[in-house]
């Protein structure tokens, strides 16, 4: 390692720089390196190595090489600075400039201590509050001192202009101890709003403090989505006490071109690692020792200073420099604050650069590892704690020889956010739920709660909370009716909230059974569709269930059920139903068995279509889309006819013929002939011929296949036709987006037109589904069918975007959802302003106040519109040309004499609000009301005030139109220059600066309105302390006492002398020792005097301010003479106490199992103290370092450190003085298992080797 190390130097610009090194061995290659960089030889830098001596010298210094450096060797890095200074430059100071500031200290002092009952003139220009840029805080509280039994106030300021309602402040002790539940006697906690400023206001205020309020202390703020704390300490020092100050001023210019902003908020370090701004630091306890008092005003105007007061008084005090720390040059600031996670780095400054610390965790000393870092830059030493956990929170100190610094620590968990909400659900009575979210951290803790209710751990029969991971569960496993409502899972760091809708079990049938009729050897196929695609059901036949087989199938598709019948033959008749399983339905239909039956046909007949042989209306026939149609035509003639199929329009009462000409049809048909022939006998659409009959086929039925249908059979002796009509039947088309109307506070009007194509089946109602944006899962609002192309939607959550989108159902079958509508958020307008009334009515203005309403909701408060409305006319006039967010207004340029009628109304996204309405007109003209002074309590006694501090008088007063205010004094007119006076509308202000003696007497204050008047009478007393008691005398002196008399001091500083401090000192040592206190007389005899001493006495005189600052003192002293006769006392013969050593308590044999320390214990008398040896198998231990040996009043202690079978044996004690000697000895035995006895024997038998080589 470099050894010695090279130091932080500092050197003028354009001067050279030398930095030496030294290593512990000659030939280690060194590395030196520039603000991280490497440096390499040059003019510039010049790099010499000597043996085991290294130097860098840097050439022509600049204020760019005012960086850190560092030398490497090995596995060591040290880092220093080189701190570059300009060439000093002559100025001519002017006269007339002010006494300059002296330099800025090198050590840093503590923060100025909170203002103690201390009132700041509002006169002149006053700096603006520090921003926070982190938290929320405008102003944090400061750390304060105060002496035993005064009163001291911490404020917190809060910005509220973001904010929709009022921050939750908690006041902590320590780390836990909530102050909210110790308000008191001698705790207040108050809180107030500025409306122009948009700023909270929280203070605690300490009464009567004694010693054990000292401590440090927390104030933490919370919002609904943001969490901020400061840490400060309270100081208090005794009373009376003599205290050293030091004030340090942090002035900072940053973002002001012009002037600076004070900021004393520097306590408490800021997450992470900011840039260091250029911060001057100034003594002004030096330049206010200096200044005359004439320039205290102008230093203090100067620098800032609101509490010169205080600085004045404690100026007397001072009486020797407060004693500052060899070791450290900085200390550690109390506390320091860290989000969990985050990296923090605890520095100090040491006075010498070469100096080794040690940092220490709640007592014990850290090492180095990966979390900690230790740092040696100059003389800085820096801690770096990275990724600081819960366990990083706790007290830490950095040690430097004897002196320590001492700091806490506080890690901040930052808030749990919830990365997926929860999903809204619906299901059916009886179903299981689960509610899933997914949160930022695994493990963490949540708040289930169902329509604002806590679900506790406790309900584990009805409700199962589960963690994995990241994700939350909530699960019902048997849902019934009374678990709908509105489930919400709570974070500190966010909620999430999903509704849970249970319905009754109810089935709807969206297709049913039809009746058939087919031929034998046919399929039949009776098919239904339900709602619900987990229903069962049976089928039966004549009341029995019908049992499947390898002709008969019975399938269950999703919501379809089928029942197929191969081969149908006349047993097959019957009426069939379908019944499912849990609902009180029962789906029938029939099957008929055709049976064709063909006459006899003689040779030569013509040809026949037998449709009316199938029983029904053979004009149409209906088939759902995606079924199967199978229509056969039974046929006769002789010879067997020629079959034609064709699908032909239906256009007019016109057929169109060959030769094109339009002629009407010969049977009167309304059909085109211009169509497709059918003759293909495979595919979709196909042609079957057989014997006797002919069989067309639709394979799964599309719309376009409707239409009309024409067959014609001939044969040489003739022809013939029919025409069928086939409808093609479908679900309907989805309908279009819907429209979203009427949206309230937590429902919406849904409206829809019907589909476009209805599926040739009317509509038979509709089905209506929702979804949060942001979510995936799609929930049905209702089981019955809508009837309307309107529906109200409710029960939606404030604040939350919605999609909806609906179904078209008619007796086929349910449509595929129309698009989304477009989202849209439920909110409702904010309910009126509440407190509404007229504050001020002038000749020309109207003052209004108003509170906010007491509903905002989630559409947040855009602002108030006010309009007022002539006494009589109905036209309401906005006061304002926009909408205004104060909670006040003045109206202006108003008619005198008019009776107005006002209103106003708060309005957001939503819309406007009710109107609040004062009842009665206003007439604008001026109120002539009397003038009155309301005279505080506390200033209808006389006000007693010490010399120097501030008055600040505060009266207010009514009186309209604004009264003429005079101040007399003693019945003389107050001088504006000595005593200030501010008037305003409600009050006037009497402030006095600092206080002097003159200042006491009678003050009246008069309102005057015309001829009406108003006065009271103040009396003020300013006290100081009195001056010391006159013609001290000592009177008499006898025996052991002292006589001393007096007379009062000349000057009692303006208030009654309670007492006496009466002190003696004896001449030799001249230390002073209080005799009587707060004594009333004017005489005292002193007594207790020791013989032969001389005393002096001195007297302080004592009034409600203090002691006197000097003490009357005896010009002579006071001679105790020595009376009686001499007392020799007779000489004895010394006595001799020497005895050998003798063991009191014997050594004990033991049996101990290995591996654990053992002690072996006697006790030993000898006068002197004899020497002791302690012996095993004669051999001495002294030097073994396995034994420690211990020797306290007698007792003698062998520890023997985690002993083996080797360490038995027989043990020796021996004490040895110059009177003789003694011993005593006893059998160790050690047992212990295998492994352990040959873990160890090595050991102990190389040192027993070691021994005997020695």
């Amino acid at each position: 390692d470099p050894d010695p190390k090279p130091k932080t130097t500092e050197v003028t610009a354009g001067s050279t720089a030398v930095f030496e090194a030294e290593t512990e061995k000659a030939g280690v290659k060194v590395k030196w390196q520039r603000a991280g960089t490497e440096i390499t030889g040059s003019e510039k830098y010049v790099i010499k190595a000597e043996g085991n001596k290294h130097s860098l010298t840097i050439n022509n210094v600049g204020k760019e090489d005012d960086v850190t450096y560092a030398v490497i060797a090995g596995s060591s890095k040290v880092k220093f600075e080189l701190k570059v200074k300009e060439a000093e430059k002559s100025e001519t100071v002017t006269p007339a400039e002010p006494a300059p500031a002296p330099p800025a200290s090198e050590s840093p002092a503590p923060p100025v201590e909170s203002s103690q009952n201390t009132e700041v003139s509002s006169a002149g220009p006053q700096p603006e509050e520090p921003l926070d840029p982190i938290g929320l805080f405008v102003t944090r509280p400061q750390d304060g001192e105060v002496t035993v039994g005064g009163n001291i106030t911490f404020t917190a300021k809060v910005a509220g202009e973001s904010l929709l309602k009022k921050p939750s402040v908690k006041w902590f002790k320590g780390k836990w101890m909530d102050l909210g539940s110790k308000v008191g006697k001698h705790l207040q906690l108050h809180d107030s709003y500025d409306r122009n400023k948009k700023v909270y206001t929280f203070e605690m205020e300490i009464i009567e403090a004694n010693m054990t309020f000292a401590g440090g202390y927390r104030c933490e703020v919370s919002t609904k989505d943001k969490f901020d704390s400061s840490n400060f300490n309270l100081t208090l020092f005794p009373f009376p006490s003599e205290i050293n100050y030091t004030f340090l001023l942090l002035y900072s210019t940053e973002g002001h071109e012009e002037g600076g902003e004070f900021n004393f908020s520097a306590l408490l370090k800021k997450r992470g690692e900011a840039k260091s701004e250029s911060h001057s630091d100034v003594d002004v306890w030096e330049i206010l020792r200096k200044a005359p008092p004439s320039e205290y005003e102008k230093i203090a105007f100067q620098y800032g200073i609101t509490d010169l007061r205080g600085m004045l008084k404690r100026l007397k005090r001072i009486k020797k420099e407060e004693k500052k720390s060899t070791a450290f040059l900085k200390k550690l600031d109390p506390a320091y604050q860290v989000d969990k996670g985050q990296k923090i780095k605890l520095m100090v400054e040491v006075a010498n650069p070469d100096a080794d610390v040690k940092w220490l965790k709640n007592g014990q000393e850290i090492q180095v590892s990966g979390r900690y870092i230790f740092e040696a830059v100059g003389n800085k030493r820096i801690l770096t704690i990275n990724h600081c956990s819960l366990a990083d929170d706790a007290a830490y100190e950095c040690v430097v020889g004897e002196e320590k610094s001492f700091t806490e620590l506080f890690v901040k968990e930052p808030p749990i956010l919830i990365t997926r909400p929860l999903e809204d659900q619906m299901v059916m009575v009886g179903d299981r739920v689960e509610f899933e979210c997914e949160v930022s951290e695994e493990g963490a803790t949540v708040k289930w709660e169902k329509d604002g209710i806590e679900l506790t751990r406790e309900e584990t029969f009805k409700y199962r909370f589960k963690k994995d991971g990241k994700k939350q569960y909530l699960i019902i496993n048997e849902s019934t009716k009374e678990d709908s409502g509105h489930y919400t899972v709570k974070t500190n760091g966010g909620v999430s909230v999903a509704e849970l809708i249970v319905q009754e079990k109810k089935l709807e049938v969206y297709q049913s059974i039809a009746d058939l009729t087919v031929k034998a050897r046919d399929q039949a196929v009776f098919k239904c569709e339900v709602s619900d695609e987990n229903v069962k059901g049976i089928w039966l036949k004549n009341g029995k269930e019908v049992v499947p087989d390898e002709r008969i199938k019975i399938s269950h598709i999703g919501r379809i059920h089928k029942l197929t019948i191969e081969d149908v033959t006349p047993a097959d008749e019957a009426d069939y139903s379908f019944i499912p399983q849990g609902f009180a339905y029962n789906l029938s239909a029939k099957l008929q068995f055709l049976e064709v039956k063909i006459d006899f046909v003689p040779r030569e007949e013509p040809p026949k279509i037998h449709l009316d042989c199938l029983g029904q209306s053979p004009d149409t026939i209906v088939v759902v889309a995606g079924n199967k149609l199978r229509l056969d035509v039974p046929i006769s003639g002789d010879p067997r006819p020629t079959v034609i199929w064709q699908k032909v329009n239906k256009k007019s009462d016109l057929i169109r013929s060959n030769d094109d000409s339009m002629t009407p049809s010969e049977n009167s048909s309304d059909l085109n002939t211009d169509s497709k022939l059918l003759f293909e006998s495979e595919g979709r659409v196909r042609v079957e011929m057989h014997e006797d009959h002919c069989v067309f086929i639709i394979e799964g039925a599309e719309k376009e296949d409707e239409g009309v249908y024409r067959v014609i059979v001939k044969n040489p002796v003739g022809e013939d036709k029919a025409d069928i009509t086939v409808k093609v039947i479908d679900v309907p088309d989805p309908p279009e987006a819907p429209k979203i109307s009427n949206i309230g506070e937590d429902c919406c009007t849904v409206q829809w037109q019907p589909p476009k194509y209805d599926g040739g089946q009317p509509v038979l109602g509709y089905i209506l589904e929702r979804k949060k944006k942001k979510s995936f899962r799609w929930m049905r609002l209702n089981f019955d069918l809508l009837k309307d192309l309107t529906y109200e939607a409710k029960r939606m959550i404030e604040g939350v975007v919605y999609e909806m989108r609906i179904y078209a159902v008619n007796s086929i079958g349910m449509s595929r959802p129309s698009p989304a509508s477009q989202p849209f958020m439920p909110i409702a307008p904010p309910s009126e302003p509440t407190h509404f009334t007229v504050e001020d009515v002038s000749d020309s203005t109207v003052a209004l106040k108003w509170r906010p309403p007491e509903r905002i909701g989630a559409g947040g408060l855009d602002g108030y519109i006010v309009e007022y409305c002539k006494d009589g006319s109905t036209e309401w006039i906005p006061a304002l040309p926009g909408l205004t967010e104060r909670t006040s207004v003045l109206i202006k340029d108003l008619v005198t004499g008019d009776k107005l009628h006002f209103r106003i109304k708060a309005i957001n996204l939503a819309g406007e609000s009710g109107a609040a309405i004062i009842k009665e007109p206003v007439t604008v003209q001026e109120i002539l009301q009397r003038p009155k002074i309301w005279l505080p309590r506390h200033l209808r006694q006389t006000l007693v005030k010490k010399v120097g501090e501030t008055i600040n008088i505060v009266i207010p007063f009514q009186g309209k139109p604004r009264p003429k205010i005079i101040w007399m004094k003693d019945g003389q007119t107050l001088d504006s220059k000595d005593v200030g006076i501010r008037n305003s509308n409600t009050d006037t202000i009497l402030f006095i600066r600092k206080a002097e003696l003159h200042h006491s007497g009678a003050y009246e204050v008069t309102l005057q309105i015309e001829n009406m008047t108003d006065k009271v009478t103040i009396t003020i007393q300013i006290i100081d302390k009195p001056g010391p008691p006159q013609n001290i005398k000592l009177v008499d002196v006898w025996g052991f006492n002292a006589a001393l008399e007096w007379a009062p001091p000349q000057d009692d500083g303006n208030a009654q002398i309670v007492g006496y401090t009466v002190q003696k000192a004896d001449k030799k040592t001249m230390e002073w020792y209080t005799v009587f206190d707060h004594y009333r007389r004017t005489n005292c005899v002193v007594s207790d005097l020791i013989m032969g001493n001389e005393y002096f006495f001195r007297i302080f005189s004592e009034n409600l301010c203090g002691l006197s600052e000097t003490a009357a003192t005896t010009k002579k002293p006071a001679y105790i003479q020595k009376t009686g006769t001499t007392y020799k006392p007779p000489s004895y013969k010394e006595h001799d106490f020497s005895e050998p050593p003798k063991f009191t308590h014997p050594l004990v044999n033991r049996s101990v199992i290995g591996g654990y320390n053992t002690t072996l214990c006697c006790a030993v008398r000898g006068i002197p103290k004899p020497k002791i040896f302690w012996y095993k198998n004669k051999m001495d231990l002294s030097g073994d370092a396995k034994y420690r040996m211990f020797s306290k009043q007698g007792v003698l202690t062998l520890e023997i450190r985690k002993p083996t079978p080797f360490d038995g044996g027989c043990y020796t004690c021996k004490a040895v003085n110059e009177c003789g000697e003694a011993e005593i000895e006893c059998r160790l035995d050690v047992r212990g298992n295998q492994m352990n006895f040959m873990d160890n024997t090595n050991t102990a038998m190389k040192k027993v080797t070691a021994k005997i080589k020695k």
